[in-house]
């Protein structure tokens, strides 16, 4: 519903409440305005979360924003709003608290709820992030297969950026288990795939996995 039809809709329905005694339009407005509440507040969530990627000083409003949109997308019944929700919820307590235990809970549960919906791109988010928790908890192969799984999920749907980078991360994964020659063939693999979908950012970070790798 684009901006001027939700608030439209949403004066009328305000109207109708109060003015024609229609109480069921009170519902019908917590509907409306929830749909837009809660992709305007994973918006919002998103933004801090690449804010604190770039400096690295945490914002608790991020948290409060993912877990907001939860909310509103489970009462919803918008299962793939909920699961992306969920993730970031997750990704806050790993990336920005760095506490991988607390954030798998909800990493499994968004991976389970996008696979009941076949949302692959959030399935492959979700399932990334439970592999760099089964890293840090020295579990590898488990890691491993779990990367590669969020790789062929991108890769399936074309999301090219995120296959890169998620070649990136088999790469350290391959170099912290000792095996070099496969950790450079990674990274040779996701700066073909960056540089034919113009993904800058990604190419920075192969080229600090290549000097990391040398060091």
């Amino acid at each position: 519903m684009h901006g001027q039809d939700w608030a439209e809709h949403a004066g009328e329905l305000f109207e109708a409440a109060m003015f024609d005694g229609d109480t069921s339009a009170l519902d019908r407005s917590d509907d409306v305005l929830d749909a837009v509440e809660a992709p305007l507040s994973m918006a919002r969530g998103k933004v801090l979360h690449v804010r604190f990627l770039n400096d690295r000083k945490e914002n608790s409003r991020e948290l409060t924003l993912f877990e907001r949109a939860a909310k509103l997308y489970r009462r919803l019944g918008d299962v793939p709003g909920e699961a992306d929700a969920l993730f970031w919820i997750g990704c806050w307590h790993q990336v920005v608290k760095g506490d991988g235990a607390t954030g798998r809970p909800y990493f499994e549960r968004s991976y389970a709820l996008a696979k009941s919906v076949d949302d692959r791109r959030t399935m492959s988010y979700a399932v990334r992030h439970l592999g760099f928790a089964d890293k840090d908890a020295g579990h590898f192969d488990q890691a491993r297969e779990r990367l590669t799984e969020s790789v062929s999920l991108r890769r399936e749907i074309g999301f090219r950026p995120g296959e890169a980078a998620g070649l990136v991360a088999l790469a350290y994964l391959a170099a912290e288990t000792g095996n070099l020659p496969t950790a450079l063939h990674h990274l040779d693999e996701a700066q073909a795939v960056a540089e034919s979908c113009g993904a800058k950012a990604v190419s920075g970070w192969i080229e600090q996995a290549r000097t990391f790798m040398r060091s």
